[in-house]
């Protein structure tokens, strides 16, 4: 299928695993120029070496780190310098946060700096090259709208689902769409640390999933390239799961 993606620029954070690196290889190899942003440095560079160049895509590293102040305004600035412009933001970093009843307000502000902060203060640098240029496509992986525990990432998520939708009508008529795709249970680092052996995920699957199984990063990058593509101009503002099912609310 063609995606109409080959030609086009993308930034993609967390590129370094689990979903982001997934979404930067399949962008890169669908022909797009993606600046993969992550911590781990090396291990975007060694994704780099992996994509299939044939359709002229590829990955420019581009280590970050975000609980740093004023990283996601360089990064932006980095990136178009090096692309021109950013076609396509993709918002993959970030992490769960469970915290306890008592939790210090640092513990607060770290969790929602990461998972939103930082989200909103990158997403706001690109924009305006966006509008520019009257096209762009803006995807952040977020999480629950069923929280079982405390967690700062959770609630930083759900501030990001209202911040996105606000957004996405005020740049709607530049030709910008903003949307959020939000994880089940994703075969990732993360998800394996929790669900470490087969067993485990088996139970947890006959219990919560109606289709019975975990995702696979492929699957749920799949949605963020639709979402990134020309396929995906009258869709905005909207908060997504891809979780075989499992999220109980119809709304």
């Amino acid at each position: 299928m063609d995606w109409g993606l080959k030609g086009k620029t993308a930034l993609v954070t967390g590129a370094s695993q689990g979903i982001g690196r997934t979404t930067a290889k399949m962008l890169a190899e669908e022909g797009v120029t993606v600046v993969g942003v992550a911590r781990r440095n090396e291990l975007v560079e060694a994704l780099s070496k992996e994509v299939d160049r044939k359709n002229g895509g590829e990955i420019i590293p581009l280590c970050a780190d975000f609980s740093v102040e004023g990283d996601s305004e360089r990064v932006a600035l980095e990136a178009l310098g090096r692309l021109g412009h950013v076609d396509i933001l993709i918002n993959a970093a970030g992490g769960s946060r469970p915290i306890p009843f008592d939790a210090t307000h640092e513990q607060w502000l770290e969790g929602m700096t990461l998972n939103f902060f930082r989200i909103r203060e990158l997403t706001h640098a690109l924009v305006p090259k966006m509008q520019e240029r009257n096209w762009g496509r803006i995807v952040t992986f977020t999480g629950t709208s069923e929280p079982r525990m405390l967690n700062a990432a959770f609630t930083a998520k759900a501030a990001v689902h209202v911040w996105a939708k606000a957004l996405s009508r005020e740049v709607a008529p530049y030709g910008i769409t903003i949307n959020c795709l939000q994880p089940g249970r994703i075969r990732t680092e993360q998800i394996q640390k929790r669900y470490p052996t087969l067993e485990s995920e088996l139970e947890y699957s006959r219990q919560e999933i109606p289709i019975g199984r975990f995702g696979t990063t492929e699957e749920i990058a799949s949605v963020a390239l639709f979402f990134s593509s020309p396929l995906s101009s009258y869709v905005t503002g909207t908060v997504i799961p891809v979780d075989g099912g499992s999220s109980r609310f119809a709304f």
